[in-house]
């Protein structure tokens, strides 16, 4: 299968979960302390240490230690690069794939 529908689908997984759109929602407006991610949910430090994992190996989070702190910030080029695909995925075009006579 094309990698361009193996990454997009594997983001799209990432943020499938409402708990994980809510933190890029949260991460939207800039970078935040996890401690600070954590505060806005009723759940325990490896939950969300998972949750960041998984959108980290998304591609769609950065982060970076400082101390003990770890902060993370959204990777814009990433969500603008999906958004476009999907953008292209979603319309008729003259090289679409549902032109092809085997799919």
């Amino acid at each position: 299968m094309e990698q361009i529908y193996v990454d997009t689908a594997k983001m799209l997984k990432a943020i499938s979960e409402p708990k994980r759109l809510r933190i890029v929602d949260m991460l939207s407006c800039g970078e935040l302390c996890a401690c600070v991610i954590l505060e806005a949910f009723n759940i325990t430090q490896p939950t969300l240490s998972h949750d960041m994992s998984v959108l980290t190996e998304a591609g769609l989070v950065s982060s970076r230690r400082e101390g003990k702190n770890i902060y993370y910030s959204l990777n814009k080029d990433a969500l603008e690069e999906m958004q476009k695909t999907l953008s292209r995925m979603f319309r008729d075009k003259p090289d679409c794939i549902c032109h092809q006579k085997q799919l």
